[in-house]
């Protein structure tokens, strides 16, 4: 079976279409990473073959979704993106993990900050929000709060609004 080849860096976050929608309301985008397993410590998480793709979405009022390659979303980690990125203001997360032998997934919220990529995998470093870190696991999704100026996703930031900065935006 054939692979879907990843985005280009140049696929801008939010497109021009959207931007246009989107008029003078805030945006605030949250993002989503999914990998077959979890290994974790007292102060690493690591997402075992994490998907090269991470997904993003928005709320009311406008609704926007769509998927970016991995080398993009780590350039959201980067002091040089503007004044509110993720590692200006890291992120919490919310870790979801099927342990087997479990009826339900379990649950830990997380501030992510230093991501990394090794290999197929994506190592945060973590601190501990809420809930107990399982160690190992089966699937795993990360979903990602949004941050920004007034805890949201502000003009010039992620490819929203004034200057349309972000991914693809250059």
């Amino acid at each position: 079976m054939a692979t879907a080849a990843p985005l280009a860096v140049a696929t801008p976050l939010i497109s021009a279409s959207s931007l246009a929608k989107a008029g003078d309301e805030k945006i605030q985008l949250m993002f989503v990473q999914t990998a077959e397993d979890l290994d974790a410590d007292a102060k690493t998480l690591r997402l075992v073959k994490v998907s090269q793709q991470t997904l993003y979405f928005s709320d009311r009022p406008v609704r926007i979704a769509g998927h970016v390659a991995m080398d993009a979303y780590m350039d959201e980690w980067k002091a040089g993106e503007g004044p509110d990125n993720f590692a200006a203001d890291p992120p919490n997360a919310t870790l979801s993990v099927l342990e087997s032998g479990q009826a339900e997934n379990t649950l830990a919220v997380v501030e992510i900050s230093h991501p990394v990529i090794d290999g197929n995998d994506m190592v945060y470093e973590y601190k501990l929000v809420e809930g107990t870190m399982p160690q190992s696991g089966g699937a795993t999704a990360l979903f990602i709060d949004w941050i920004g100026v007034g805890g949201g996703v502000g003009p010039g930031f992620h490819g929203v609004g004034v200057g349309r900065r972000g991914v693809g935006w250059r």
